[in-house]
């Protein structure tokens, strides 16, 4: 069996990498901090153009129908320019959950997301604050064991700051009555999905950090010298960052598997999902650990734009769930009773 992913696949990696690469730089992320809302909509309005918007859109609504899997590889370019726009949310959360819960809200709501001209973003009770309300055309939010559809007329928000500037967080208080998109079992389901989707791009993003965190500092480390010498060629400087590219190569493929497993529907997915989370969240705070120190004093600055990836990374490794949380995933699964692991139950079939 092949599990590579296609040509096609890494060939779109490579131009939104490029795309990216030149026009999510650390400056104007800088000055989109400088804004009320702290998004960039020409930024937004060019993602739509390139398709990206619509990635996880049926084409019946007007998108490319792809899935987790075709997604994962363009989320971990955007962890690596760490972009401030809800993209990974959009094509990995909200899309989906449209499309699951179907009828009229997927029909009013998937065809506007694939043209950029509205914002969905959904709210679970796993994450207590909302990212991206304030910018949002509708939020779809967990109240209890329901999800309600409430546009941003219906929502009250109360700001809350996040260790990372760019990422915007509010309390959503809903001060009309608003239908219920999904009760019951559907509700669960949907729920247990979305949680999934947006913990997997977590972890996707999470890998992009880590590399960009990697590349900076070799960066300065070959121009930064010190008894005629880059630092870069001191044995202790080199042993940081080859640790963290090991811990990086590692959590890849458990990344991969697991966005895998989630477009495939497959009974292990959670499990895969929290695995992926946990190597590729550890790998992001490898990085930002061991970047720091070879930056030296330099690393601490505002002004160095280290910093930008290494607050992402914090951010995301606590949001759609914590280090404790996918660990008691993990361990339920290795503990259940009867739980077949290992090599002979992995090919069994």
């Amino acid at each position: 069996m092949d599990f590579t992913f296609t040509d096609d696949q890494l060939l779109f990696q490579d131009s939104v990498r490029d795309f990216l690469v030149n026009e999510v730089t650390p400056e104007r992320i800088r000055q989109t901090w400088e804004t009320d809302s702290g998004r960039d909509e020409g930024l937004w309005a060019q993602l739509a153009e390139l398709g990206l918007t619509g990635m996880t859109v049926p084409e019946a609504h007007g998108g490319l129908g792809m899935s987790e899997l075709d997604f994962v590889l363009l989320a971990q370019e955007c962890g690596y320019v760490a972009l401030p726009e809800p993209l990974v949310h959009t094509a990995m959360v909200a899309a989906p959950l449209l499309n699951d819960l179907g009828g009229e809200l997927a029909a009013e709501w998937s065809p506007r997301i694939a043209a950029g001209e509205a914002k969905v973003v959904v709210g679970l009770q796993q994450n207590a604050l909302v990212e991206d309300a304030h910018v949002a055309d509708l939020l779809i939010l967990q109240r209890g064991g329901d999800l309600i559809a409430a546009t941003a007329d219906q929502v009250s928000l109360r700001h809350n700051e996040s260790v990372d500037p760019s990422r915007k967080l509010y309390a959503a208080e809903v001060t009309a009555d608003t239908p219920v998109v999904a009760s019951g079992s559907n509700a669960a389901a949907a729920i247990a999905d979305s949680f999934n989707r947006g913990a997997l791009g977590a972890a996707a993003q999470a890998l992009g950090l880590a590399q960009r965190m990697v590349d900076l500092s070799v960066q300065y480390t070959s121009e930064r010298h010190q008894f005629g010498k880059p630092i870069g060629s001191f044995q202790a400087v080199k042993h940081h960052m080859a640790d963290v590219a090991v811990r990086l190569e590692y959590a890849k493929a458990p990344v991969h598997r697991a966005a895998y497993a989630q477009a495939h529907r497959q009974a292990v997915a959670a499990h895969a999902i929290s695995h992926a989370k946990l190597v590729a969240c550890e790998a992001a705070n490898l990085a930002a650990k061991h970047s720091i120190q070879v930056h030296g004093a330099m690393g601490y600055t505002w002004e160095v734009d280290l910093h930008i990836f290494m607050k992402k990374a914090w951010a995301l490794a606590n949001t759609w769930g914590d280090a404790g949380f996918h660990k008691s995933r993990i361990a339920e699964r290795i503990f259940a009773e009867g739980a077949a692991l290992g090599a002979d139950a992995t090919f069994a079939a």
